[in-house]
C-alpha cells in the first residue's frame, strides 16, 4: 500500500504543475481526465498512469480531475454530459459502469448509451483473504465451515453494493453455501476485523490485501495466477471457473465522439500500457497489460452489465 501511495503521489505532482498548453504535437488544448474516486486509490493510480501515457502518445497535456462520490457516478455523469470533443474523458470502471448500474435503481446515465468506450487500462483481480494464524488454510476448508451452518462464516468487504460484496455472493451461489456478508467503509477496517477474529475473511482487491503478511490469500479471481502472488491459486483452478471476475478500469468519453478521435486515444493508451515499465507497475496491482480496441472494451462493458445485474437480483443486494 505504501508503494502504491508513493507512486500515486509521484504521478500526481506532474499533473498539477504541468503547463496548460505544453505539447510536442497534436492539439494545444488539454484533455481533462476525470477520476471518479478520491486520490490515492487504485482508480486514481491507474488514471494517472493512463494520463501520463496519453500525454506522451498524443502530444498534448492531460489534467487529472478527481470528482469522487456516489460510487463513481458523480464524476462519470459529469463526463457523460460534457461535449464529445475528445477533451473530456473518465476512468470508467466496474463500480460506475457495472455493479453500480445494477445496485442503484436510479442512475443519472446509461453506462452504454451515454458513453463512447475507448479502451481498457487494466483488469485487477480480487482475492479472498483470511488470518494467516487462523483455522483456514485452503478454500475447501473455508467453504466446508460454511456448509456446517448457514451464515456462520462471515466475509467482509468495503461496503454494500461493492464488487467485493457482489463477488462474495457469487462465491456463495457457486459453492452452494451461505456466506454472511459484513460491509465496512473500505478494505482496511474489514482486514482489521479479520485479524481480530471478528470476521472470517475479506474479499478485496489483491493489491489492497496481498502484501499484508498477517493475511493468507485463499484464491484470486483472475484467469491466471498473479505475477507477484504466484502461490495463490485462482478460483478457476479450485473448480469455480465462473468466478473469473476482475475489477476493470478503462477510458471512456461522452457518447457521440468521433470514432477517429477515439481510435487515436486508444492507440496512445495501448502503446503506453504495453511497455516493460508499465508491465512492472501493473504487476504490482496483480495484473498484466491488456490490449483492447474501442469495440472490444465496449463489448466488455456490455457483457458485464447483465452479469452483475443477475447477481444483484438473486442476492437482493441493495444500497442503504
Amino acid at each position: 500500500m505504501r508503494r502504491r501511495l508513493l507512486l500515486a503521489a509521484t504521478l500526481a505532482a506532474p499533473a498539477l504543475v504541468r503547463p496548460a498548453f505544453a505539447q510536442t504535437g497534436g492539439s494545444a488544448r488539454p484533455i481533462r481526465l476525470v477520476v471518479p474516486f478520491p486520490p490515492g486509490g487504485t482508480v486514481d493510480l491507474l488514471g494517472r498512469l493512463a494520463a501520463r501515457e496519453l500525454e506522451a502518445g498524443l502530444g498534448q497535456p492531460v489534467v487529472v480531475d478527481n470528482r469522487a462520490g456516489a460510487g463513481g457516478m458523480i464524476g462519470s455523469d459529469n463526463v457523460a454530459k460534457s461535449p464529445p470533443d475528445g477533451l473530456h474523458l473518465v476512468v470508467s470502471n466496474i463500480a460506475s459502469h457495472g455493479v453500480g448500474a445494477a445496485v442503484n435503481r436510479t442512475m443519472p446515465y446509461d453506462p452504454l448509451r451515454d458513453f463512447t468506450h475507448i479502451g481498457l487500462i487494466a483488469a485487477v483481480p480480487t482475492a479472498l483473504g483470511v488470518a494467516r494464524d487462523g483455522k483456514y488454510e485452503t478454500l475447501a476448508q473455508f467453504l466446508a465451515a460454511a456448509r456446517v451452518s448457514a451464515g456462520a462464516v462471515k466475509v467482509g468487504s468495503s461496503g454494500n453494493g461493492t464488487t467485493g460484496h457482489a463477488k462474495t455472493e457469487m462465491l456463495s451461489r457457486m459453492a452452494g453455501v451461505e456466506l454472511l456478508h459484513v460491509p465496512y467503509r473500505g478494505a482496511a477496517p474489514a482486514v482489521l476485523d479479520v485479524l481480530a477474529g471478528q470476521t472470517d475473511g475479506v474479499m478485496a482487491a489483491v493489491a489492497d490485501i496481498g502484501r499484508n503478511d498477517k493475511l493468507r490469500l485463499l484464491a484470486i479471481t483472475s484467469a491466471e495466477r498473479a505475477i507477484r502472488w504466484p502461490s495463490v491459486p485462482t478460483f478457476a483452478e479450485l473448480q469455480f471457473p465462473g468466478l473469473v471476475a476482475n475489477n476493470w478500469f478503462g477510458l471512456s468519453g461522452p457518447a457521440g465522439m468521433d470514432p477517429a478521435v477515439a481510435a487515436r486515444i486508444n492507440a496512445a493508451l495501448v502503446r503506453g500500457l504495453n511497455t516493460p515499465a508499465m508491465a512492472e507497475r501493473l504487476a504490482d496491482l496483480g495484473t498484466r497489460p491488456n490490449q483492447m480496441s474501442a469495440a472490444d472494451y465496449t463489448a466488455l462493458v456490455a457483457s458485464e452489465l447483465p452479469r452483475w445485474a443477475q447477481i444483484v437480483r438473486e442476492a437482493n443486494i441493495r444500497v442503504d
